[in-house]
């Protein structure tokens, strides 16, 4: 059957996401394995998995790029992305989540909830992604399916619907018993056997059975009252309720198993298929005419006109540079002229390929609901629209968060300068939360990201990949500045040199956003005071004028500019006039705006022996911290707090000395804050330092 003819409704595009270490890589492995993808298994001790095919993730034994892939299973089409846990590769996750209909959240039968785990529950839940939980790990020595139901439950605030009860426990755990059918299965090697259910577990399956089947009758009017009535509800109408209540994020089905000792896998499969939507489930994509601003809707049918987002950017060693695409309405054909919406420019589509981790399988034609990846689009970048050029529209772009640490970087040699750039120039291309700028004060070249972790990755595929050896300074706090009041400045910006002059003039308000909210320009001239085409160029001086502060230097954010007023000269406006004006007045209304520093806060998660939390609470104080909760399990202690990120650097090494080794921690960015005057003033001495020596060298 070929592309055109398979019907969407047997597509499934879905997304295993979940802490580091749940077990994701070694999942969508077995996953591949009992879907004939593959086969043999593949293991991440071994370094041998299909999708963590970079040198980096294999030695590492984690998952650092997100991976696509393509499998079939009961007749249905399952277009995969696994994704990384790190929360220093949160990037690849928020950007796999804008483009997927479903999601597989996994969760360790032990951890439960993990810190991690919450902050992709939330990227879930921003782009109304519905889910299935996986309880992974069952076999492990303290695995509570039940306890990590109620985590779930409490810490996430959201209504589960328990579909399997495990047959038996951590090392005794062999099978599920599915609530819904009453069946249990039992799993021995690669094979699964349906067994009656246990006579020891024949009370609780029914106890919990009638739960959720009441849980799942509550979302549906006509299965209350049959509920209500005291009529037998069938299996295929729990199902389909089921489903419905999955897709409209009202319940979320939980399953337990094992992907290690490949138990659990294919009752997963069937949930995938029986519960996930299909691309035609899922509400149509909404985007906006360029021109007019007019919202727009496309459905998922290939007679819509071609529309698709670019989601993932990479450069391939053997074909160049790599766009991977979601397909929502529409379809084309390898060479077809696109038009890139975001940029307003016409591209092409080369070679159209579907992909299998670093494997390619080329095809001719795309179709809605399709992920595949692009060769030959040279303009196209992460967030971009594509669209057929008659019918043109904008999609929300991704947005993703800021990066909190920087280093400074150079080649090892001179003569490696341009490699290093460019080199540096596609990392960047492919990760929008690694950037890279110049220190206007010292000609240092700054390279920032999400962590040391991801620093120390892309400088290491950058030796590997683009052969640049660099040196690399000390991480440091990736500072930001914000305005703490509203103020109004004057930019002009005129020059006459014989012939045509330059004449840009503009009036300006600078108002603070609320955290987090990043940058906003809005126009508020009226009656031509200053032409249509010189607005924009104000916007982009404004931006520039941004990009560094004037306390100490770094960038500012949360920052609404109003521009209210101007003038200009028939003969010698020009947007270069403009765009100097703009960024003159913007500078010169930060300055009357109370400016200051920011630095981003950190949530970190503590998991501490009970005798050692004295001393950690005692060393988190020390570092500006504040303790938001202490919860117990057992002899476990567990910590919660926000410390600012100055403040973490050799914390892991110091949590081992505090606790014998015992005691460990995840963080993760929370927020940017002010920081305190005395410390303000330490950061704009060391900024002054390292000008005046950046000046002498």
């Amino acid at each position: 059957m070929n592309e055109a003819q398979k019907p969407l409704t047997k597509t499934r595009n879905i997304g295993f996401i979940a802490h580091i270490d749940a077990g994701k890589t070694t999942l969508t492995e077995r996953v591949l394995y009992y879907t004939g993808r593959t086969y043999r298994l593949g293991e991440v001790h071994e370094g041998t998995t299909v999708m963590d095919w970079m040198d980096q993730e294999r030695e590492r034994g984690i998952t650092i790029t997100a991976a696509a892939t393509t499998t079939e299973w009961d007749g249905h089409r399952i277009n995969i992305i696994d994704t990384p846990g790190h929360v220093d590769f949160t990037a690849e996750v928020e950007r796999s989540l804008r483009v997927l209909d479903g999601g597989v959240v996994l969760f360790d039968a032990v951890a439960g909830v993990q810190p991690q785990t919450e902050t992709v529950w939330r990227q879930a839940e921003r782009y109304s992604v519905p889910r299935i939980c996986f309880i992974n790990k069952m076999d492990r020595l303290g695995a509570d399916f039940l306890r990590t139901v109620d985590m779930i439950t409490d810490r996430l605030r959201t209504k589960v619907a328990v579909i399997h009860l495990p047959i038996g426990s951590e090392a005794s755990f062999r099978g599920v018993v599915d609530l819904i059918e009453r069946r249990g299965y039992e799993y021995e090697d690669d094979k699964v056997q349906e067994v009656e259910v246990p006579a020891s577990m024949a009370a609780d399956v029914e106890r919990f059975r009638d739960e959720v089947v009441e849980r799942i009758a509550e979302t549906d009017d006509e299965l209350t009252m049959k509920y209500l009535r005291g009529e037998e509800i069938t299996v295929p109408e729990i199902k389909a309720a089921l489903r419905k209540a999955t897709i409209s994020n009202a319940l979320v089905p939980a399953l337990c198993g094992t992907a290690l000792k490949n138990k659990g896998i294919q009752t997963l499969l069937d949930a995938v298929i029986d519960y996930l939507p299909s691309p035609v489930d899922v509400r149509a994509i909404q985007g906006v005419n360029p021109k007019t601003l007019e919202t727009m809707e496309r459905t998922a049918e290939a007679e819509q006109p071609f529309t698709a987002l670019a989601f993932k950017v990479t450069s391939d060693p053997f074909v160049g540079r790599l766009v991977y695409l979601r397909i929502y309405a529409g379809s084309a054909k390898t060479g077809a002229i696109v038009l890139n919406s975001t940029r307003d420019e016409r591209d092409r589509l080369g070679r159209l390929v579907r992909m299998h981790a670093n494997h390619r399988e080329e095809v001719d034609e795309i179709f809605p609901g399709e992920i595949v990846a692009a060769v030959g689009l040279k303009r196209t970048l992460t967030g971009d629209t594509l669209c057929d050029p008659r019918h043109p529209i904008l999609l929300e772009t991704i947005k993703f968060p800021e990066p909190v640490i920087s280093v400074a970087i150079e080649p090892a040699t001179r003569a490696q300068q341009d490699k290093m750039d460019e080199a540096l120039r596609k990392l960047g291309d492919e990760d929008p939360t690694f950037q890279v700028r110049q220190d206007e004060e010292t000609g240092q070249t700054i390279v920032s990201g999400m962590g040391e972790l991801h620093l120390e990755v892309l400088v290491e595929r950058m030796r590997r990949e683009y052969t640049v050896e660099a040196r690399v300074g000390k991480p440091q706090v990736a500072y930001r500045e914000a305005i703490t009041s509203r103020a109004v400045a004057e930019g002009r910006f005129v020059r006459q040199t014989g012939g045509h002059g330059q004449y840009g003039h503009v009036w300006v308000e600078v108002e603070p956003l609320e955290r987090g909210k990043g940058f906003e320009f809005v126009n508020k001239i009226v009656g031509g005071k200053i032409p249509r085409e010189f607005i924009r160029p104000v916007e982009m001086g404004a931006r520039a004028a941004l990009e560094s502060g004037v306390v100490a230097g770094y960038p500012l954010t949360d920052v609404r500019v109003t521009l209210f007023d101007g003038s200009f000269h028939q003969v010698d406006s020009s947007e270069i006039a403009f765009r100097a004006a703009g960024s003159i007045a913007v500078r010169e209304a930060v300055r009357r705006a109370n400016p200051r520093i920011l630095e981003p806060v950190m949530r970190i998660e503590v998991v501490s022996p009970g005798y050692a939390l004295g001393d950690i609470l005692g060393d988190l104080n020390s570092r500006r911290s504040r303790i938001l909760n202490i919860e117990g399990h057992g002899d476990t202690q567990v910590v919660k707090a926000n410390v600012p990120l100055a403040e973490t650097f050799g914390y892991a090494t110091a949590l081992r000395s505090l606790s014998q080794g015992r005691a460990t921690s995840t963080m993760e960015f929370d927020h940017y804050a002010e920081v305190p005057a005395s410390l303000a003033e330490e950061i704009m001495g060391k900024v002054k330092v390292l000008s005046n020596s950046g000046a002498r060298s």
